[in-house]
């Protein structure tokens, strides 16, 4: 057998697991077959003598088609009115079904995935569907792990119908990150140690660092001394759905700090400045706390 014969037969066997990450992802046959077919295609571009785990970079590379189908689908002016309907796939042929629905999707549950961020969607799919580590989607969603881990945590919230416990959790973190914005403009250095974990990590991406920001710095008293009279700019903002900042210039969003919190104080803080991952955010500028 030559070798591409041999590498149609492995893409072959994983056809149908692919077919179902895709359905799971677009709710749409045809779109999860199309995901599929680009996949074969960049499989065989690729060829399978660089492919180590041919199952898992299979998964990751349909993971990322699908995941740019759904913010191109997100982001298109043309979008109809109302949601995004899925198609159910009792429609399929009792064959195609067993194998394209191991175990069976309902349409609700498809309605609901809508609703999520295409990265929440993405995150809650392949852990909580198909058990793929988040060492694995970290890369794939463009977060760092302990992130991912946040953005399935919120897309398991609401498929499970907690949608008020979310928002408490929102509302708690947002006095918080209040409290760290007034603290930076104000230049208190007390204040913004009160806010900050005593470990806290902070990492820049190549742009925000073009831009003045450091690469990282770790530690309260360093991060603090950082902050200190600055985030004159700075709004708190929902960055896909959690609390975070929005730094904006010009009428712009120049910069986006992505915050983690662990036992209501900040843990970590992602600057992102790259204009291509700025534009996969959903980022909504929430109005300024009353003082």
């Amino acid at each position: 057998m030559d070798e591409k014969n041999l590498l149609a037969e492995q893409f072959e066997i994983n056809r149908n697991h692919l077919r179902a990450v895709a359905y799971r992802m677009l709710g749409s046959r045809s779109e999860a077959d199309d995901a599929v077919q680009e996949t074969w295609l960049r499989l065989s571009r690729t060829g399978s003598a660089e492919v180590a785990n041919l199952g898992g970079w299979l998964t990751t590379v349909t993971a990322r088609i699908c995941l740019d189908a759904l913010r191109a689908r997100k982001s298109r002016r043309e979008e109809p009115l109302g949601p995004h309907v899925p198609e159910p796939a009792a429609d399929l042929s009792a064959a195609d079904a067993d194998a394209f629905m191991a175990d069976s999707v309902g349409a609700a549950l498809l309605v609901v995935l809508e609703t999520l961020a295409p990265a929440e969607r993405l995150a809650f799919v392949l852990h909580d569907m198909f058990a793929m580590p988040f060492e694995d989607i970290a890369p794939v969603v463009g977060r760092s792990v302990v992130a991912t881990r946040q953005l399935a945590s919120r897309a398991r919230r609401r498929v499970q119908g907690a949608a008020p416990a979310d928002e408490a959790d929102i509302a708690r973190d947002r006095k918080v990150v209040d409290a760290f914005l007034a603290a930076s403009r104000n230049g208190d250095f007390a204040a913004l140690l009160e806010v900050l974990d005593p470990e806290i990590v902070f990492r820049a991406d190549p742009v925000a660092v073009r831009m003045g920001s450091l690469a990282e710095i770790r530690g309260a008293a360093t991060v603090a001394e950082a902050f200190k009279g600055r985030a004159q700019s700075a709004r708190p903002a929902l960055v896909d759905g959690a609390m975070g900042v929005a730094v904006v210039l010009g009428r712009q969003i120049r910069i986006v700090l992505q915050v983690t919190l662990a036992n209501d104080r900040i843990a970590r803080i992602e600057a992102i400045a790259e204009p291509g991952r700025l534009g996969d955010f959903d980022i909504e500028i929430l109005a300024e706390a009353m003082n």
